[in-house]
């Protein structure tokens, strides 16, 4: 979906719109342009410390509802300042800090009769609705920690406040989409495409 240039162009804007709110400055303009960075996307930025890569903050926006650049911008602040999760993130962790990019695909509703096979771990991430209840994992997320597909479908259920076996009822709606991930390497490193 980006090349790996547009990529590292949307992790160092991450980083900086995160660094002029803890320096109390404005947001930065957002000043590249380009069909590639103004394309709408749904996008998650995860904050890791380093060198463990301990999830420090991970929100984005699942559907292509925004130019990719300005969902960045969004998801990069809440990451940092709104994940309930986690205390907001300070100056001096900043420099600790290692952004992961992901960019997703719209989101596709899955038949129920197709579940759990359907999944493929690695490829998929996960939405499941439910009575106005929402949970979303990423592809990622299923290699790390080694689940099945029954698994992950379970997971994400949790992660919406509902039951574990909620993907198999009648009203329980599973979505899949694929996701584009890049991260640094190190703090304000390389980034490498995932």
């Amino acid at each position: 979906m980006i090349s790996l240039k547009d990529a590292k162009i949307l992790i160092s804007l991450a980083r900086r719109v995160i660094a002029s709110v803890l320096e109390g400055q404005a947001t930065p303009k957002f000043s590249q342009s380009g069909e590639a960075l103004s394309q709408k996307a749904g996008v998650f930025v995860t904050l890791r410390s380093y060198p463990d890569k301990q999830l420090r903050g991970c929100v984005g926006l699942p559907t292509p509802d925004l130019p990719l650049w300005e969902a960045v911008i969004h998801s990069a602040l809440s990451s940092a300042f709104r994940d309930p999760r986690f205390s907001p993130i300070k100056r001096e962790e900043l420099d600790r800090i290692i952004i992961e990019l992901s960019i997703l695909t719209p989101p596709k509703e899955v038949p129920k009769e197709s579940l759990p096979d359907s999944i493929k771990v690695g490829r998929d991430g996960l939405i499941i609705e439910l009575a106005g209840r929402k949970g979303l994992l990423l592809p990622q997320v299923a290699v790390e920690y080694g689940w099945s597909p029954e698994e992950f479908l379970s997971r994400t259920c949790e992660k919406a406040g509902l039951d574990r076996d909620c993907w198999r009822w009648k009203d329980t709606k599973v979505f899949t989409f694929q996701a584009e991930v890049f991260e640094e390497k190190e703090p304000c490193g390389e980034v490498l495409r995932s």
